[in-house]
């Protein structure tokens, strides 16, 4: 297939495009490479994939990967209307798995703008996109906090989603809201993914894994927001990618033009991820959680080196627990988790010491 990625200097977004280059898939990756994050891990993951830095500062324009052929890249943000357009226009796609967006809960009750220009117009850009070209399968990236006040475990794609905690989980719920109005009116195939605290190599540095890794080494004390008393659904990069792939491969049945209003009388008691229009929403997790404490004895014991803690409190927008409900996923698609918190961290850990130390030992 001929399939673009948004946000490919992402840390999803890299390993999919890898992945999608590896089995022979065409793929073309597109980020805006932004200062979010530190920029040199965005260079770095080009460079693993064949991308020479100096050329990715060319706005807009194609650059061919080194280490696959049938891998480009282009320096575009989502936001340029008419260049996403005509690259859409030009390139006739398959397929388009979104995953560029402005991430971060914390980051977005300082930064509220930045989340509805990027995750809402961006989106609506790459919708439109798909409407106007006639692209018959979009997936895109949702989030776990899209769940916000939700109280009830494991999380399912049944649950009441209208109570979130952060801009950021807002943007992301209206999202999928987005898409479905365009897979009821247009019958685009979309599905959505909630994905859930991702890690392992090549990961994003605001996030807890490297934060802490990082600090420990560096002989710093780690914070530990809630005291500790944190769970997460922490799920390894490759069960992801093979997740989204799979996806990919499977896009949402289209409807004949709009469902009969007929077969909506009934709507309200229907699991809410579910339409009669070509849209589904899914959890990808692991499908189990992890206590913050465990996690950190984890990584003690895979760093050999004891952590120093600062304990403080909850941060505004952030949750207590996380725990995914996988099972319309393991359903439809045969998706399931392979790797557990120990032999993930161990990877991670790894890959640091022999890439990560070495990316942010450089200016």
């Amino acid at each position: 297939m001929r399939i673009l990625v948004t946000g490919t200097a992402g840390f999803i977004g890299f390993h999919l495009a890898e992945r999608l280059a590896e089995r022979g898939d065409e793929v073309v990756g597109i980020d805006n490479l932004n200062e979010y994050y530190d920029i040199r891990l965005k260079y770095a993951r080009l460079t693993d994939s064949g991308v020479a830095p100096a050329a990715a500062e060319i706005h807009n324009a194609i650059t061919a990967s080194n280490k696959y052929p049938n891998y480009r890249f282009i320096r575009m943000d989502i936001q340029q209307r008419d260049a996403l357009d005509e690259l859409c226009r030009s390139e006739r796609f398959d397929a388009v798995c979104h995953l560029a967006a402005q991430a971060g809960v914390r980051y977005s009750l300082t930064h509220p703008h930045t989340y509805a220009e990027t995750n809402v117009r961006g989106f609506l850009n790459i919708l439109e996109a798909c409407r106007a070209y006639d692209i018959p399968n979009l997936s895109y990236a949702s989030s776990s906090s899209v769940y916000g006040l939700n109280a009830g475990m494991p999380f399912s794609t049944a649950d009441n989603v209208d109570h979130p905690v952060s801009l950021y989980a807002a943007t992301k719920k209206a999202n999928e809201l987005m898409a479905h109005t365009y897979s009821y009116l247009y019958g685009i195939p979309t599905t959505g993914l909630r994905f859930f605290t991702v890690y392992g190599p090549w990961g994003r540095p605001d996030m807890a894994l490297f934060l802490f890794t990082r600090a420990i080494l560096a002989g710093r004390p780690i914070q530990v927001f809630n005291h500790g008393n944190m769970k997460r659904d922490f799920t390894y990069i490759d069960d992801i990618v093979e997740g989204v792939v799979r996806v990919i491969d499977n896009p949402e049945e289209p409807a004949d033009g709009p469902p009969d209003r007929d077969a909506l009388e009934s709507l309200e008691d229907l699991d809410p991820s579910w339409s009669p229009a070509p849209y589904r929403v899914y959890n990808i997790g692991y499908g189990a959680p992890v206590s913050l404490h465990e996690f950190i004895e984890v990584l003690e014991a895979e760093l050999g080196m004891p952590a120093e803690k600062e304990y403080l409190p909850m941060q505004p927008g952030d949750v207590p627990a996380t725990w995914a409900d996988v099972s319309a996923l393991e359903r439809d698609f045969g998706y399931k988790p392979r790797i557990e918190i120990a032999e993930g961290i161990r990877r991670f850990v790894r890959w640091y010491r022999t890439f990560g130390l070495h990316i942010f030992s450089h200016g």
